[in-house]
């Protein structure tokens, strides 16, 4: 531990632990940053029990290795030296792969990955991103039907053509809204854009054969009065 502990300046001037210069090891997240870990392999010779051992060591050196208990449901290891024992007889049944590792704090053998690692910890993370996740697509897809209803409202009240029952276009919906004082007032409301072109043409070949007929009418007095004023002038 006062290994560990030692500090040194790196190459750019910061003190930092020797071993961290030594040796790399990840970060750890949320500050749980545990110092490197310490593997301690027993050969039984002679008469010594390595169990016993291992339990009074556990119990002398647990103020080192101990983490701190948090309600996720794991521990946190920040700043502790992780003790991990096994021994050679193990090691040639079951080979360096095999779980035969004993963390100092843990009931079980682990892999020696799993013995490195914090399962508890990962799998708590692993829920808390799962809800994480759960919660975003929840709030994605209330995003979404708001949206829909938002856009069913917007339909709902879309004006339809009084002539041919078309629904308006943006367009022609939007153009129908007043842009202000001085602009034009919309002539045809309530017909869309073809049925309202139809009816300006129709409203314009009405007002032309409407002139031509006060034309004729007008021209047709005059020619009554001038045929009147010639038959009295032969008499």
């Amino acid at each position: 531990m006062r290994f560990c502990q030692r500090k040194v300046k790196d190459v750019d001037g910061k003190e930092r632990p020797m071993w961290r210069i030594r040796w790399w090891v990840p970060d750890g997240r949320r500050g749980d940053q545990p110092h490197p870990l310490l593997l301690l392999v027993f050969n039984r010779i002679g008469p010594r029990n390595p169990n016993t051992v291992i339990a009074q060591l556990a119990e002398l050196t647990q103020r080192h290795w101990k983490g701190t208990w948090y309600e996720g449901g794991f521990h946190m290891y920040d700043g502790k030296l992780p003790i991990v024992v096994t021994d050679m007889k193990q090691l040639q049944e079951h080979g360096p792969a095999g779980a035969i590792f004993r963390r100092f704090g843990r009931p079980h053998n682990q892999t020696l990955l799993e013995a490195i690692g914090n399962p508890r910890r990962e799998a708590h993370d692993a829920r808390q991103e799962a809800e994480y996740e759960a919660r975003e697509r929840e709030y994605k897809e209330q995003l979404r039907r708001a949206a829909e209803q938002q856009r069913a409202e917007r339909e709902a009240r879309r004006p339809v053509c009084a002539s041919c029952g078309t629904r308006f276009t943006d367009e022609r919906w939007k153009g129908m809204e007043p842009a202000g004082w001085d602009a034009p007032r919309e002539t045809h409301p309530r017909l869309c854009d073809d049925c309202k072109q139809r009816a300006i043409t129709a409203e314009r070949q009405a007002e032309h054969t409407e002139y031509r007929h006060q034309e004729h009418d007008q021209a047709v007095p005059e020619q009554k009065a001038g045929g009147t004023w010639i038959s009295r002038f032969r008499s």
